[in-house]
């Protein structure tokens, strides 16, 4: 197993529980503000994507080591590419909602917290897009399900980038526990703002069902 496989395993036990109830399907009730249908879903997606897509994009412009810039610029583009496909099923919808995941990523400037947090934004989005797919195979619209499920596929892709860029940029134990608080600092931002939403529609955020 490689340093950044290690890694990956450590910051999944360390968040087990935010990430096992980013992963209920309590997630779409938070992230559509208990208004799960097809359009609500649709542009929580579009939210997190556009977002997705600045943020890299904007880390991209001031990263000044290249191998994670490269990294930055891919992404970027995916996320994209993911936003502009789900805009095509939206009427005149503009993003105005940055997820505290982002807020918290934005706020990172230097290189290796910034690859630790881009681990535990990819950990706690997969979750979060598993219960996309599922909704989608409920409502009975199989094409809706692929589209996300490849989506999926990306973020797998995109895992194994940030896997491979955390062991060219962590030089020594400092770096990795650096890269660590990173990460796992995204997951609680992804689960802060799902408690909050939970919480003011007066539903607990902790039983997963």
């Amino acid at each position: 197993m490689t340093n950044g496989e290690t890694f990956l395993d450590r910051v999944r036990e360390t968040n087990q529980t935010p990430l096992s109830r980013l992963g209920s399907s309590k997630s779409l009730y938070a992230a559509t503000d208990g208004d799960i249908d097809t359009e609500p879903v649709l542009e929580a997606t579009a939210d997190a994507e556009y977002a997705a897509w600045h943020t890299f994009d904007e880390w991209a412009e001031d990263e000044s080591n290249d191998r994670a810039r490269e990294a930055f610029e891919t992404t970027a583009e995916e996320e994209r590419e993911h936003y502009e496909t789900v805009s095509e099923q939206l009427e005149a919808y503009d993003p105005e909602t940055v997820p505290a995941l982002h807020e918290y990523l934005r706020g990172l400037e230097s290189t290796v917290p910034r690859v630790g947090a881009f681990a535990g934004r990819i950990l706690a989005s997969k979750h979060s897009k598993e219960q996309v797919v599922g909704y989608f195979v409920g409502n009975a619209d199989p094409q809706s399900a692929q589209l996300f499920r490849e989506f999926g596929g990306d973020l797998d892709e995109q895992l194994e980038r940030v896997t491979d860029l955390l062991e060219a940029v962590c030089n020594g134990e400092d770096d990795w526990d650096r890269a660590e608080e990173a990460a796992t600092g995204a997951i609680e931002a992804a689960y802060g703002e799902y408690v909050e939403s939970l919480e003011a529609m007066g539903a607990n955020p902790k039983p997963v069902c």
